[in-house]
């Protein structure tokens, strides 16, 4: 179970091109789902409640769904879970069709979302039945990128459909949203777990609650810009609509980043991903607190840069601290901690001023760059400190050694 397959450039293709049409019901559900709202509610921000529901069933879902997985084979198990997605995806698009009462299309996109963190965790998992680990680095930043084009066309398609009707946006939701189930290649590898490793349970030691943290927090600073960009645009005084060129900069960027990573491929030093989280930081304090717009679109280009690294970086690191049966799952929390953290942001920024919010964004990114610094510190300590004593303990051994050699001398 723990050595991947012989990697063949198709099931790789197939691997990425599901994870690329993974994201996009839930890229395109800002849009799509306030389009849907419209005509039921007659106000577009109803959308808000929806998403709001598809966010908060994945919270909810993502651990128990993943844990019944371990019994079944991971690749029909993702196929089954996309199924189930694009189920009730069809059903928001009939109940809007029907124009049904509101609460059942809430109630849809509830269901849609249950399955999201588990489908997630279990996909990331199957990557490592296809390539070594030696290549995870590149192979996830070619998914980052996948990822952040999906995020950047995903509600451009969704408005244009929309233009035409919303229940175009909700049905290309349902057919693009297929792409896992009809695409994701036959493992052989890809087994159950033992009944033996079913029994366990993950166990969430501080090393792994730090990156949930830090992906959870990251989530936070990037949800803030890209859910807070029309109001910071009304305050410069610009359009509303203008507010799309802080979210475009930072998916440029980032998209760059994910390139960089696939090019760069290996695990980045500790001190480089301290810095990532400190220009993390400062990017948020650029846009929260910047006088002016090209500050702010500076800012989002910051966060942007370092978005896929980070997000990269994450993944490499939970995947060495937990067993291979225990993959989905953590990946599943880390799905789950980034939603957290949109969760956050969006409660912030509906409940607070801007400034508010960003001030808790960076103290948020501060502390888990701190924590992060100390436990790099504290390892570094500890790995120095064993060169020192097996260092030590060779000196001692060759002065024992030197003097019988002496004794023996005329």
């Amino acid at each position: 179970m723990n050595a991947p397959a012989p990697r063949t450039p198709a099931s790789l293709l197939r691997w990425y091109a599901s994870y690329g049409t993974f994201t996009i019901p839930q890229a395109s559900a800002p849009i799509a789902f306030s389009l849907i709202a419209l005509p039921l509610t007659g106000d577009a921000a109803s959308g808000a409640a929806m998403m709001l529901a598809m966010t908060a069933a994945q919270v909810v879902g993502a651990v128990p769904i993943t844990r019944l997985g371990r019994r079944f084979s991971p690749v029909p198990f993702v196929r089954a879970l996309i199924g189930l997605r694009t189920l009730a995806l069809i059903g928001i698009a009939v109940l809007a069709g029907l124009q049904a009462p509101f609460a059942l299309v809430v109630a849809g996109a509830a269901l849609a979302g249950l399955v999201n963190g588990a489908a997630y965790g279990t996909l990331r998992a199957v990557l490592n039945h296809l390539v070594p680990a030696s290549r995870l680095p590149r192979s996830l930043g070619v998914a980052a990128t996948l990822n952040e084009v999906a995020f950047v066309a995903s509600p451009v398609l969704a408005a244009a459909l929309g233009s035409v009707s919303p229940q175009a946006a909700a049905w290309a939701m349902v057919l693009l949203g297929l792409g896992p189930m009809l695409l994701l290649p036959r493992i052989p590898t890809a087994t159950a777990p033992g009944p033996a490793q079913r029994r366990g349970h993950l166990r969430l030691s501080p090393a792994i609650g730090l990156w949930l943290l830090c992906g959870g927090a990251s989530a936070a600073a990037i949800s803030a810009i890209e859910i807070g960009a029309v109001s910071m645009a009304v305050s410069f005084g610009m359009p509303a609509t203008w507010g799309v060129i802080f979210p475009v900069a930072l998916c440029v960027t980032s998209i760059l980043g994910g390139i960089w990573v696939s090019v760069h491929n290996r695990m980045p030093r500790r001190r480089t991903v301290l810095a990532w989280l400190a220009v993390t930081a400062l990017g948020v304090a650029a846009v929260g607190f910047g006088q002016s717009v090209a500050a702010t679109v500076v800012g989002a280009l910051l966060v942007g840069a370092v978005l896929a690294p980070l997000a990269t970086y994450y993944s490499l690191v939970l995947d060495t601290l937990v067993e291979p049966a225990h993959r989905a799952e953590v990946f599943a929390l880390l799905r789950t901690a980034n939603a957290l953290g949109i969760i956050t942001s969006s409660a912030l920024l509906s409940l607070a001023p801007l400034h508010t919010t960003f001030t808790v964004v960076i103290a948020l990114m501060t502390t888990v760059m701190v924590l992060a610094g100390i436990v790099f510190t504290a390892g570094w300590v500890q790995v120095r400190r064993r060169r020192l004593a097996r260092e030590a303990a060779e000196a001692r051994a060759g002065s024992a050694q030197a003097v019988p050699d002496r004794v023996r001398l005329p």
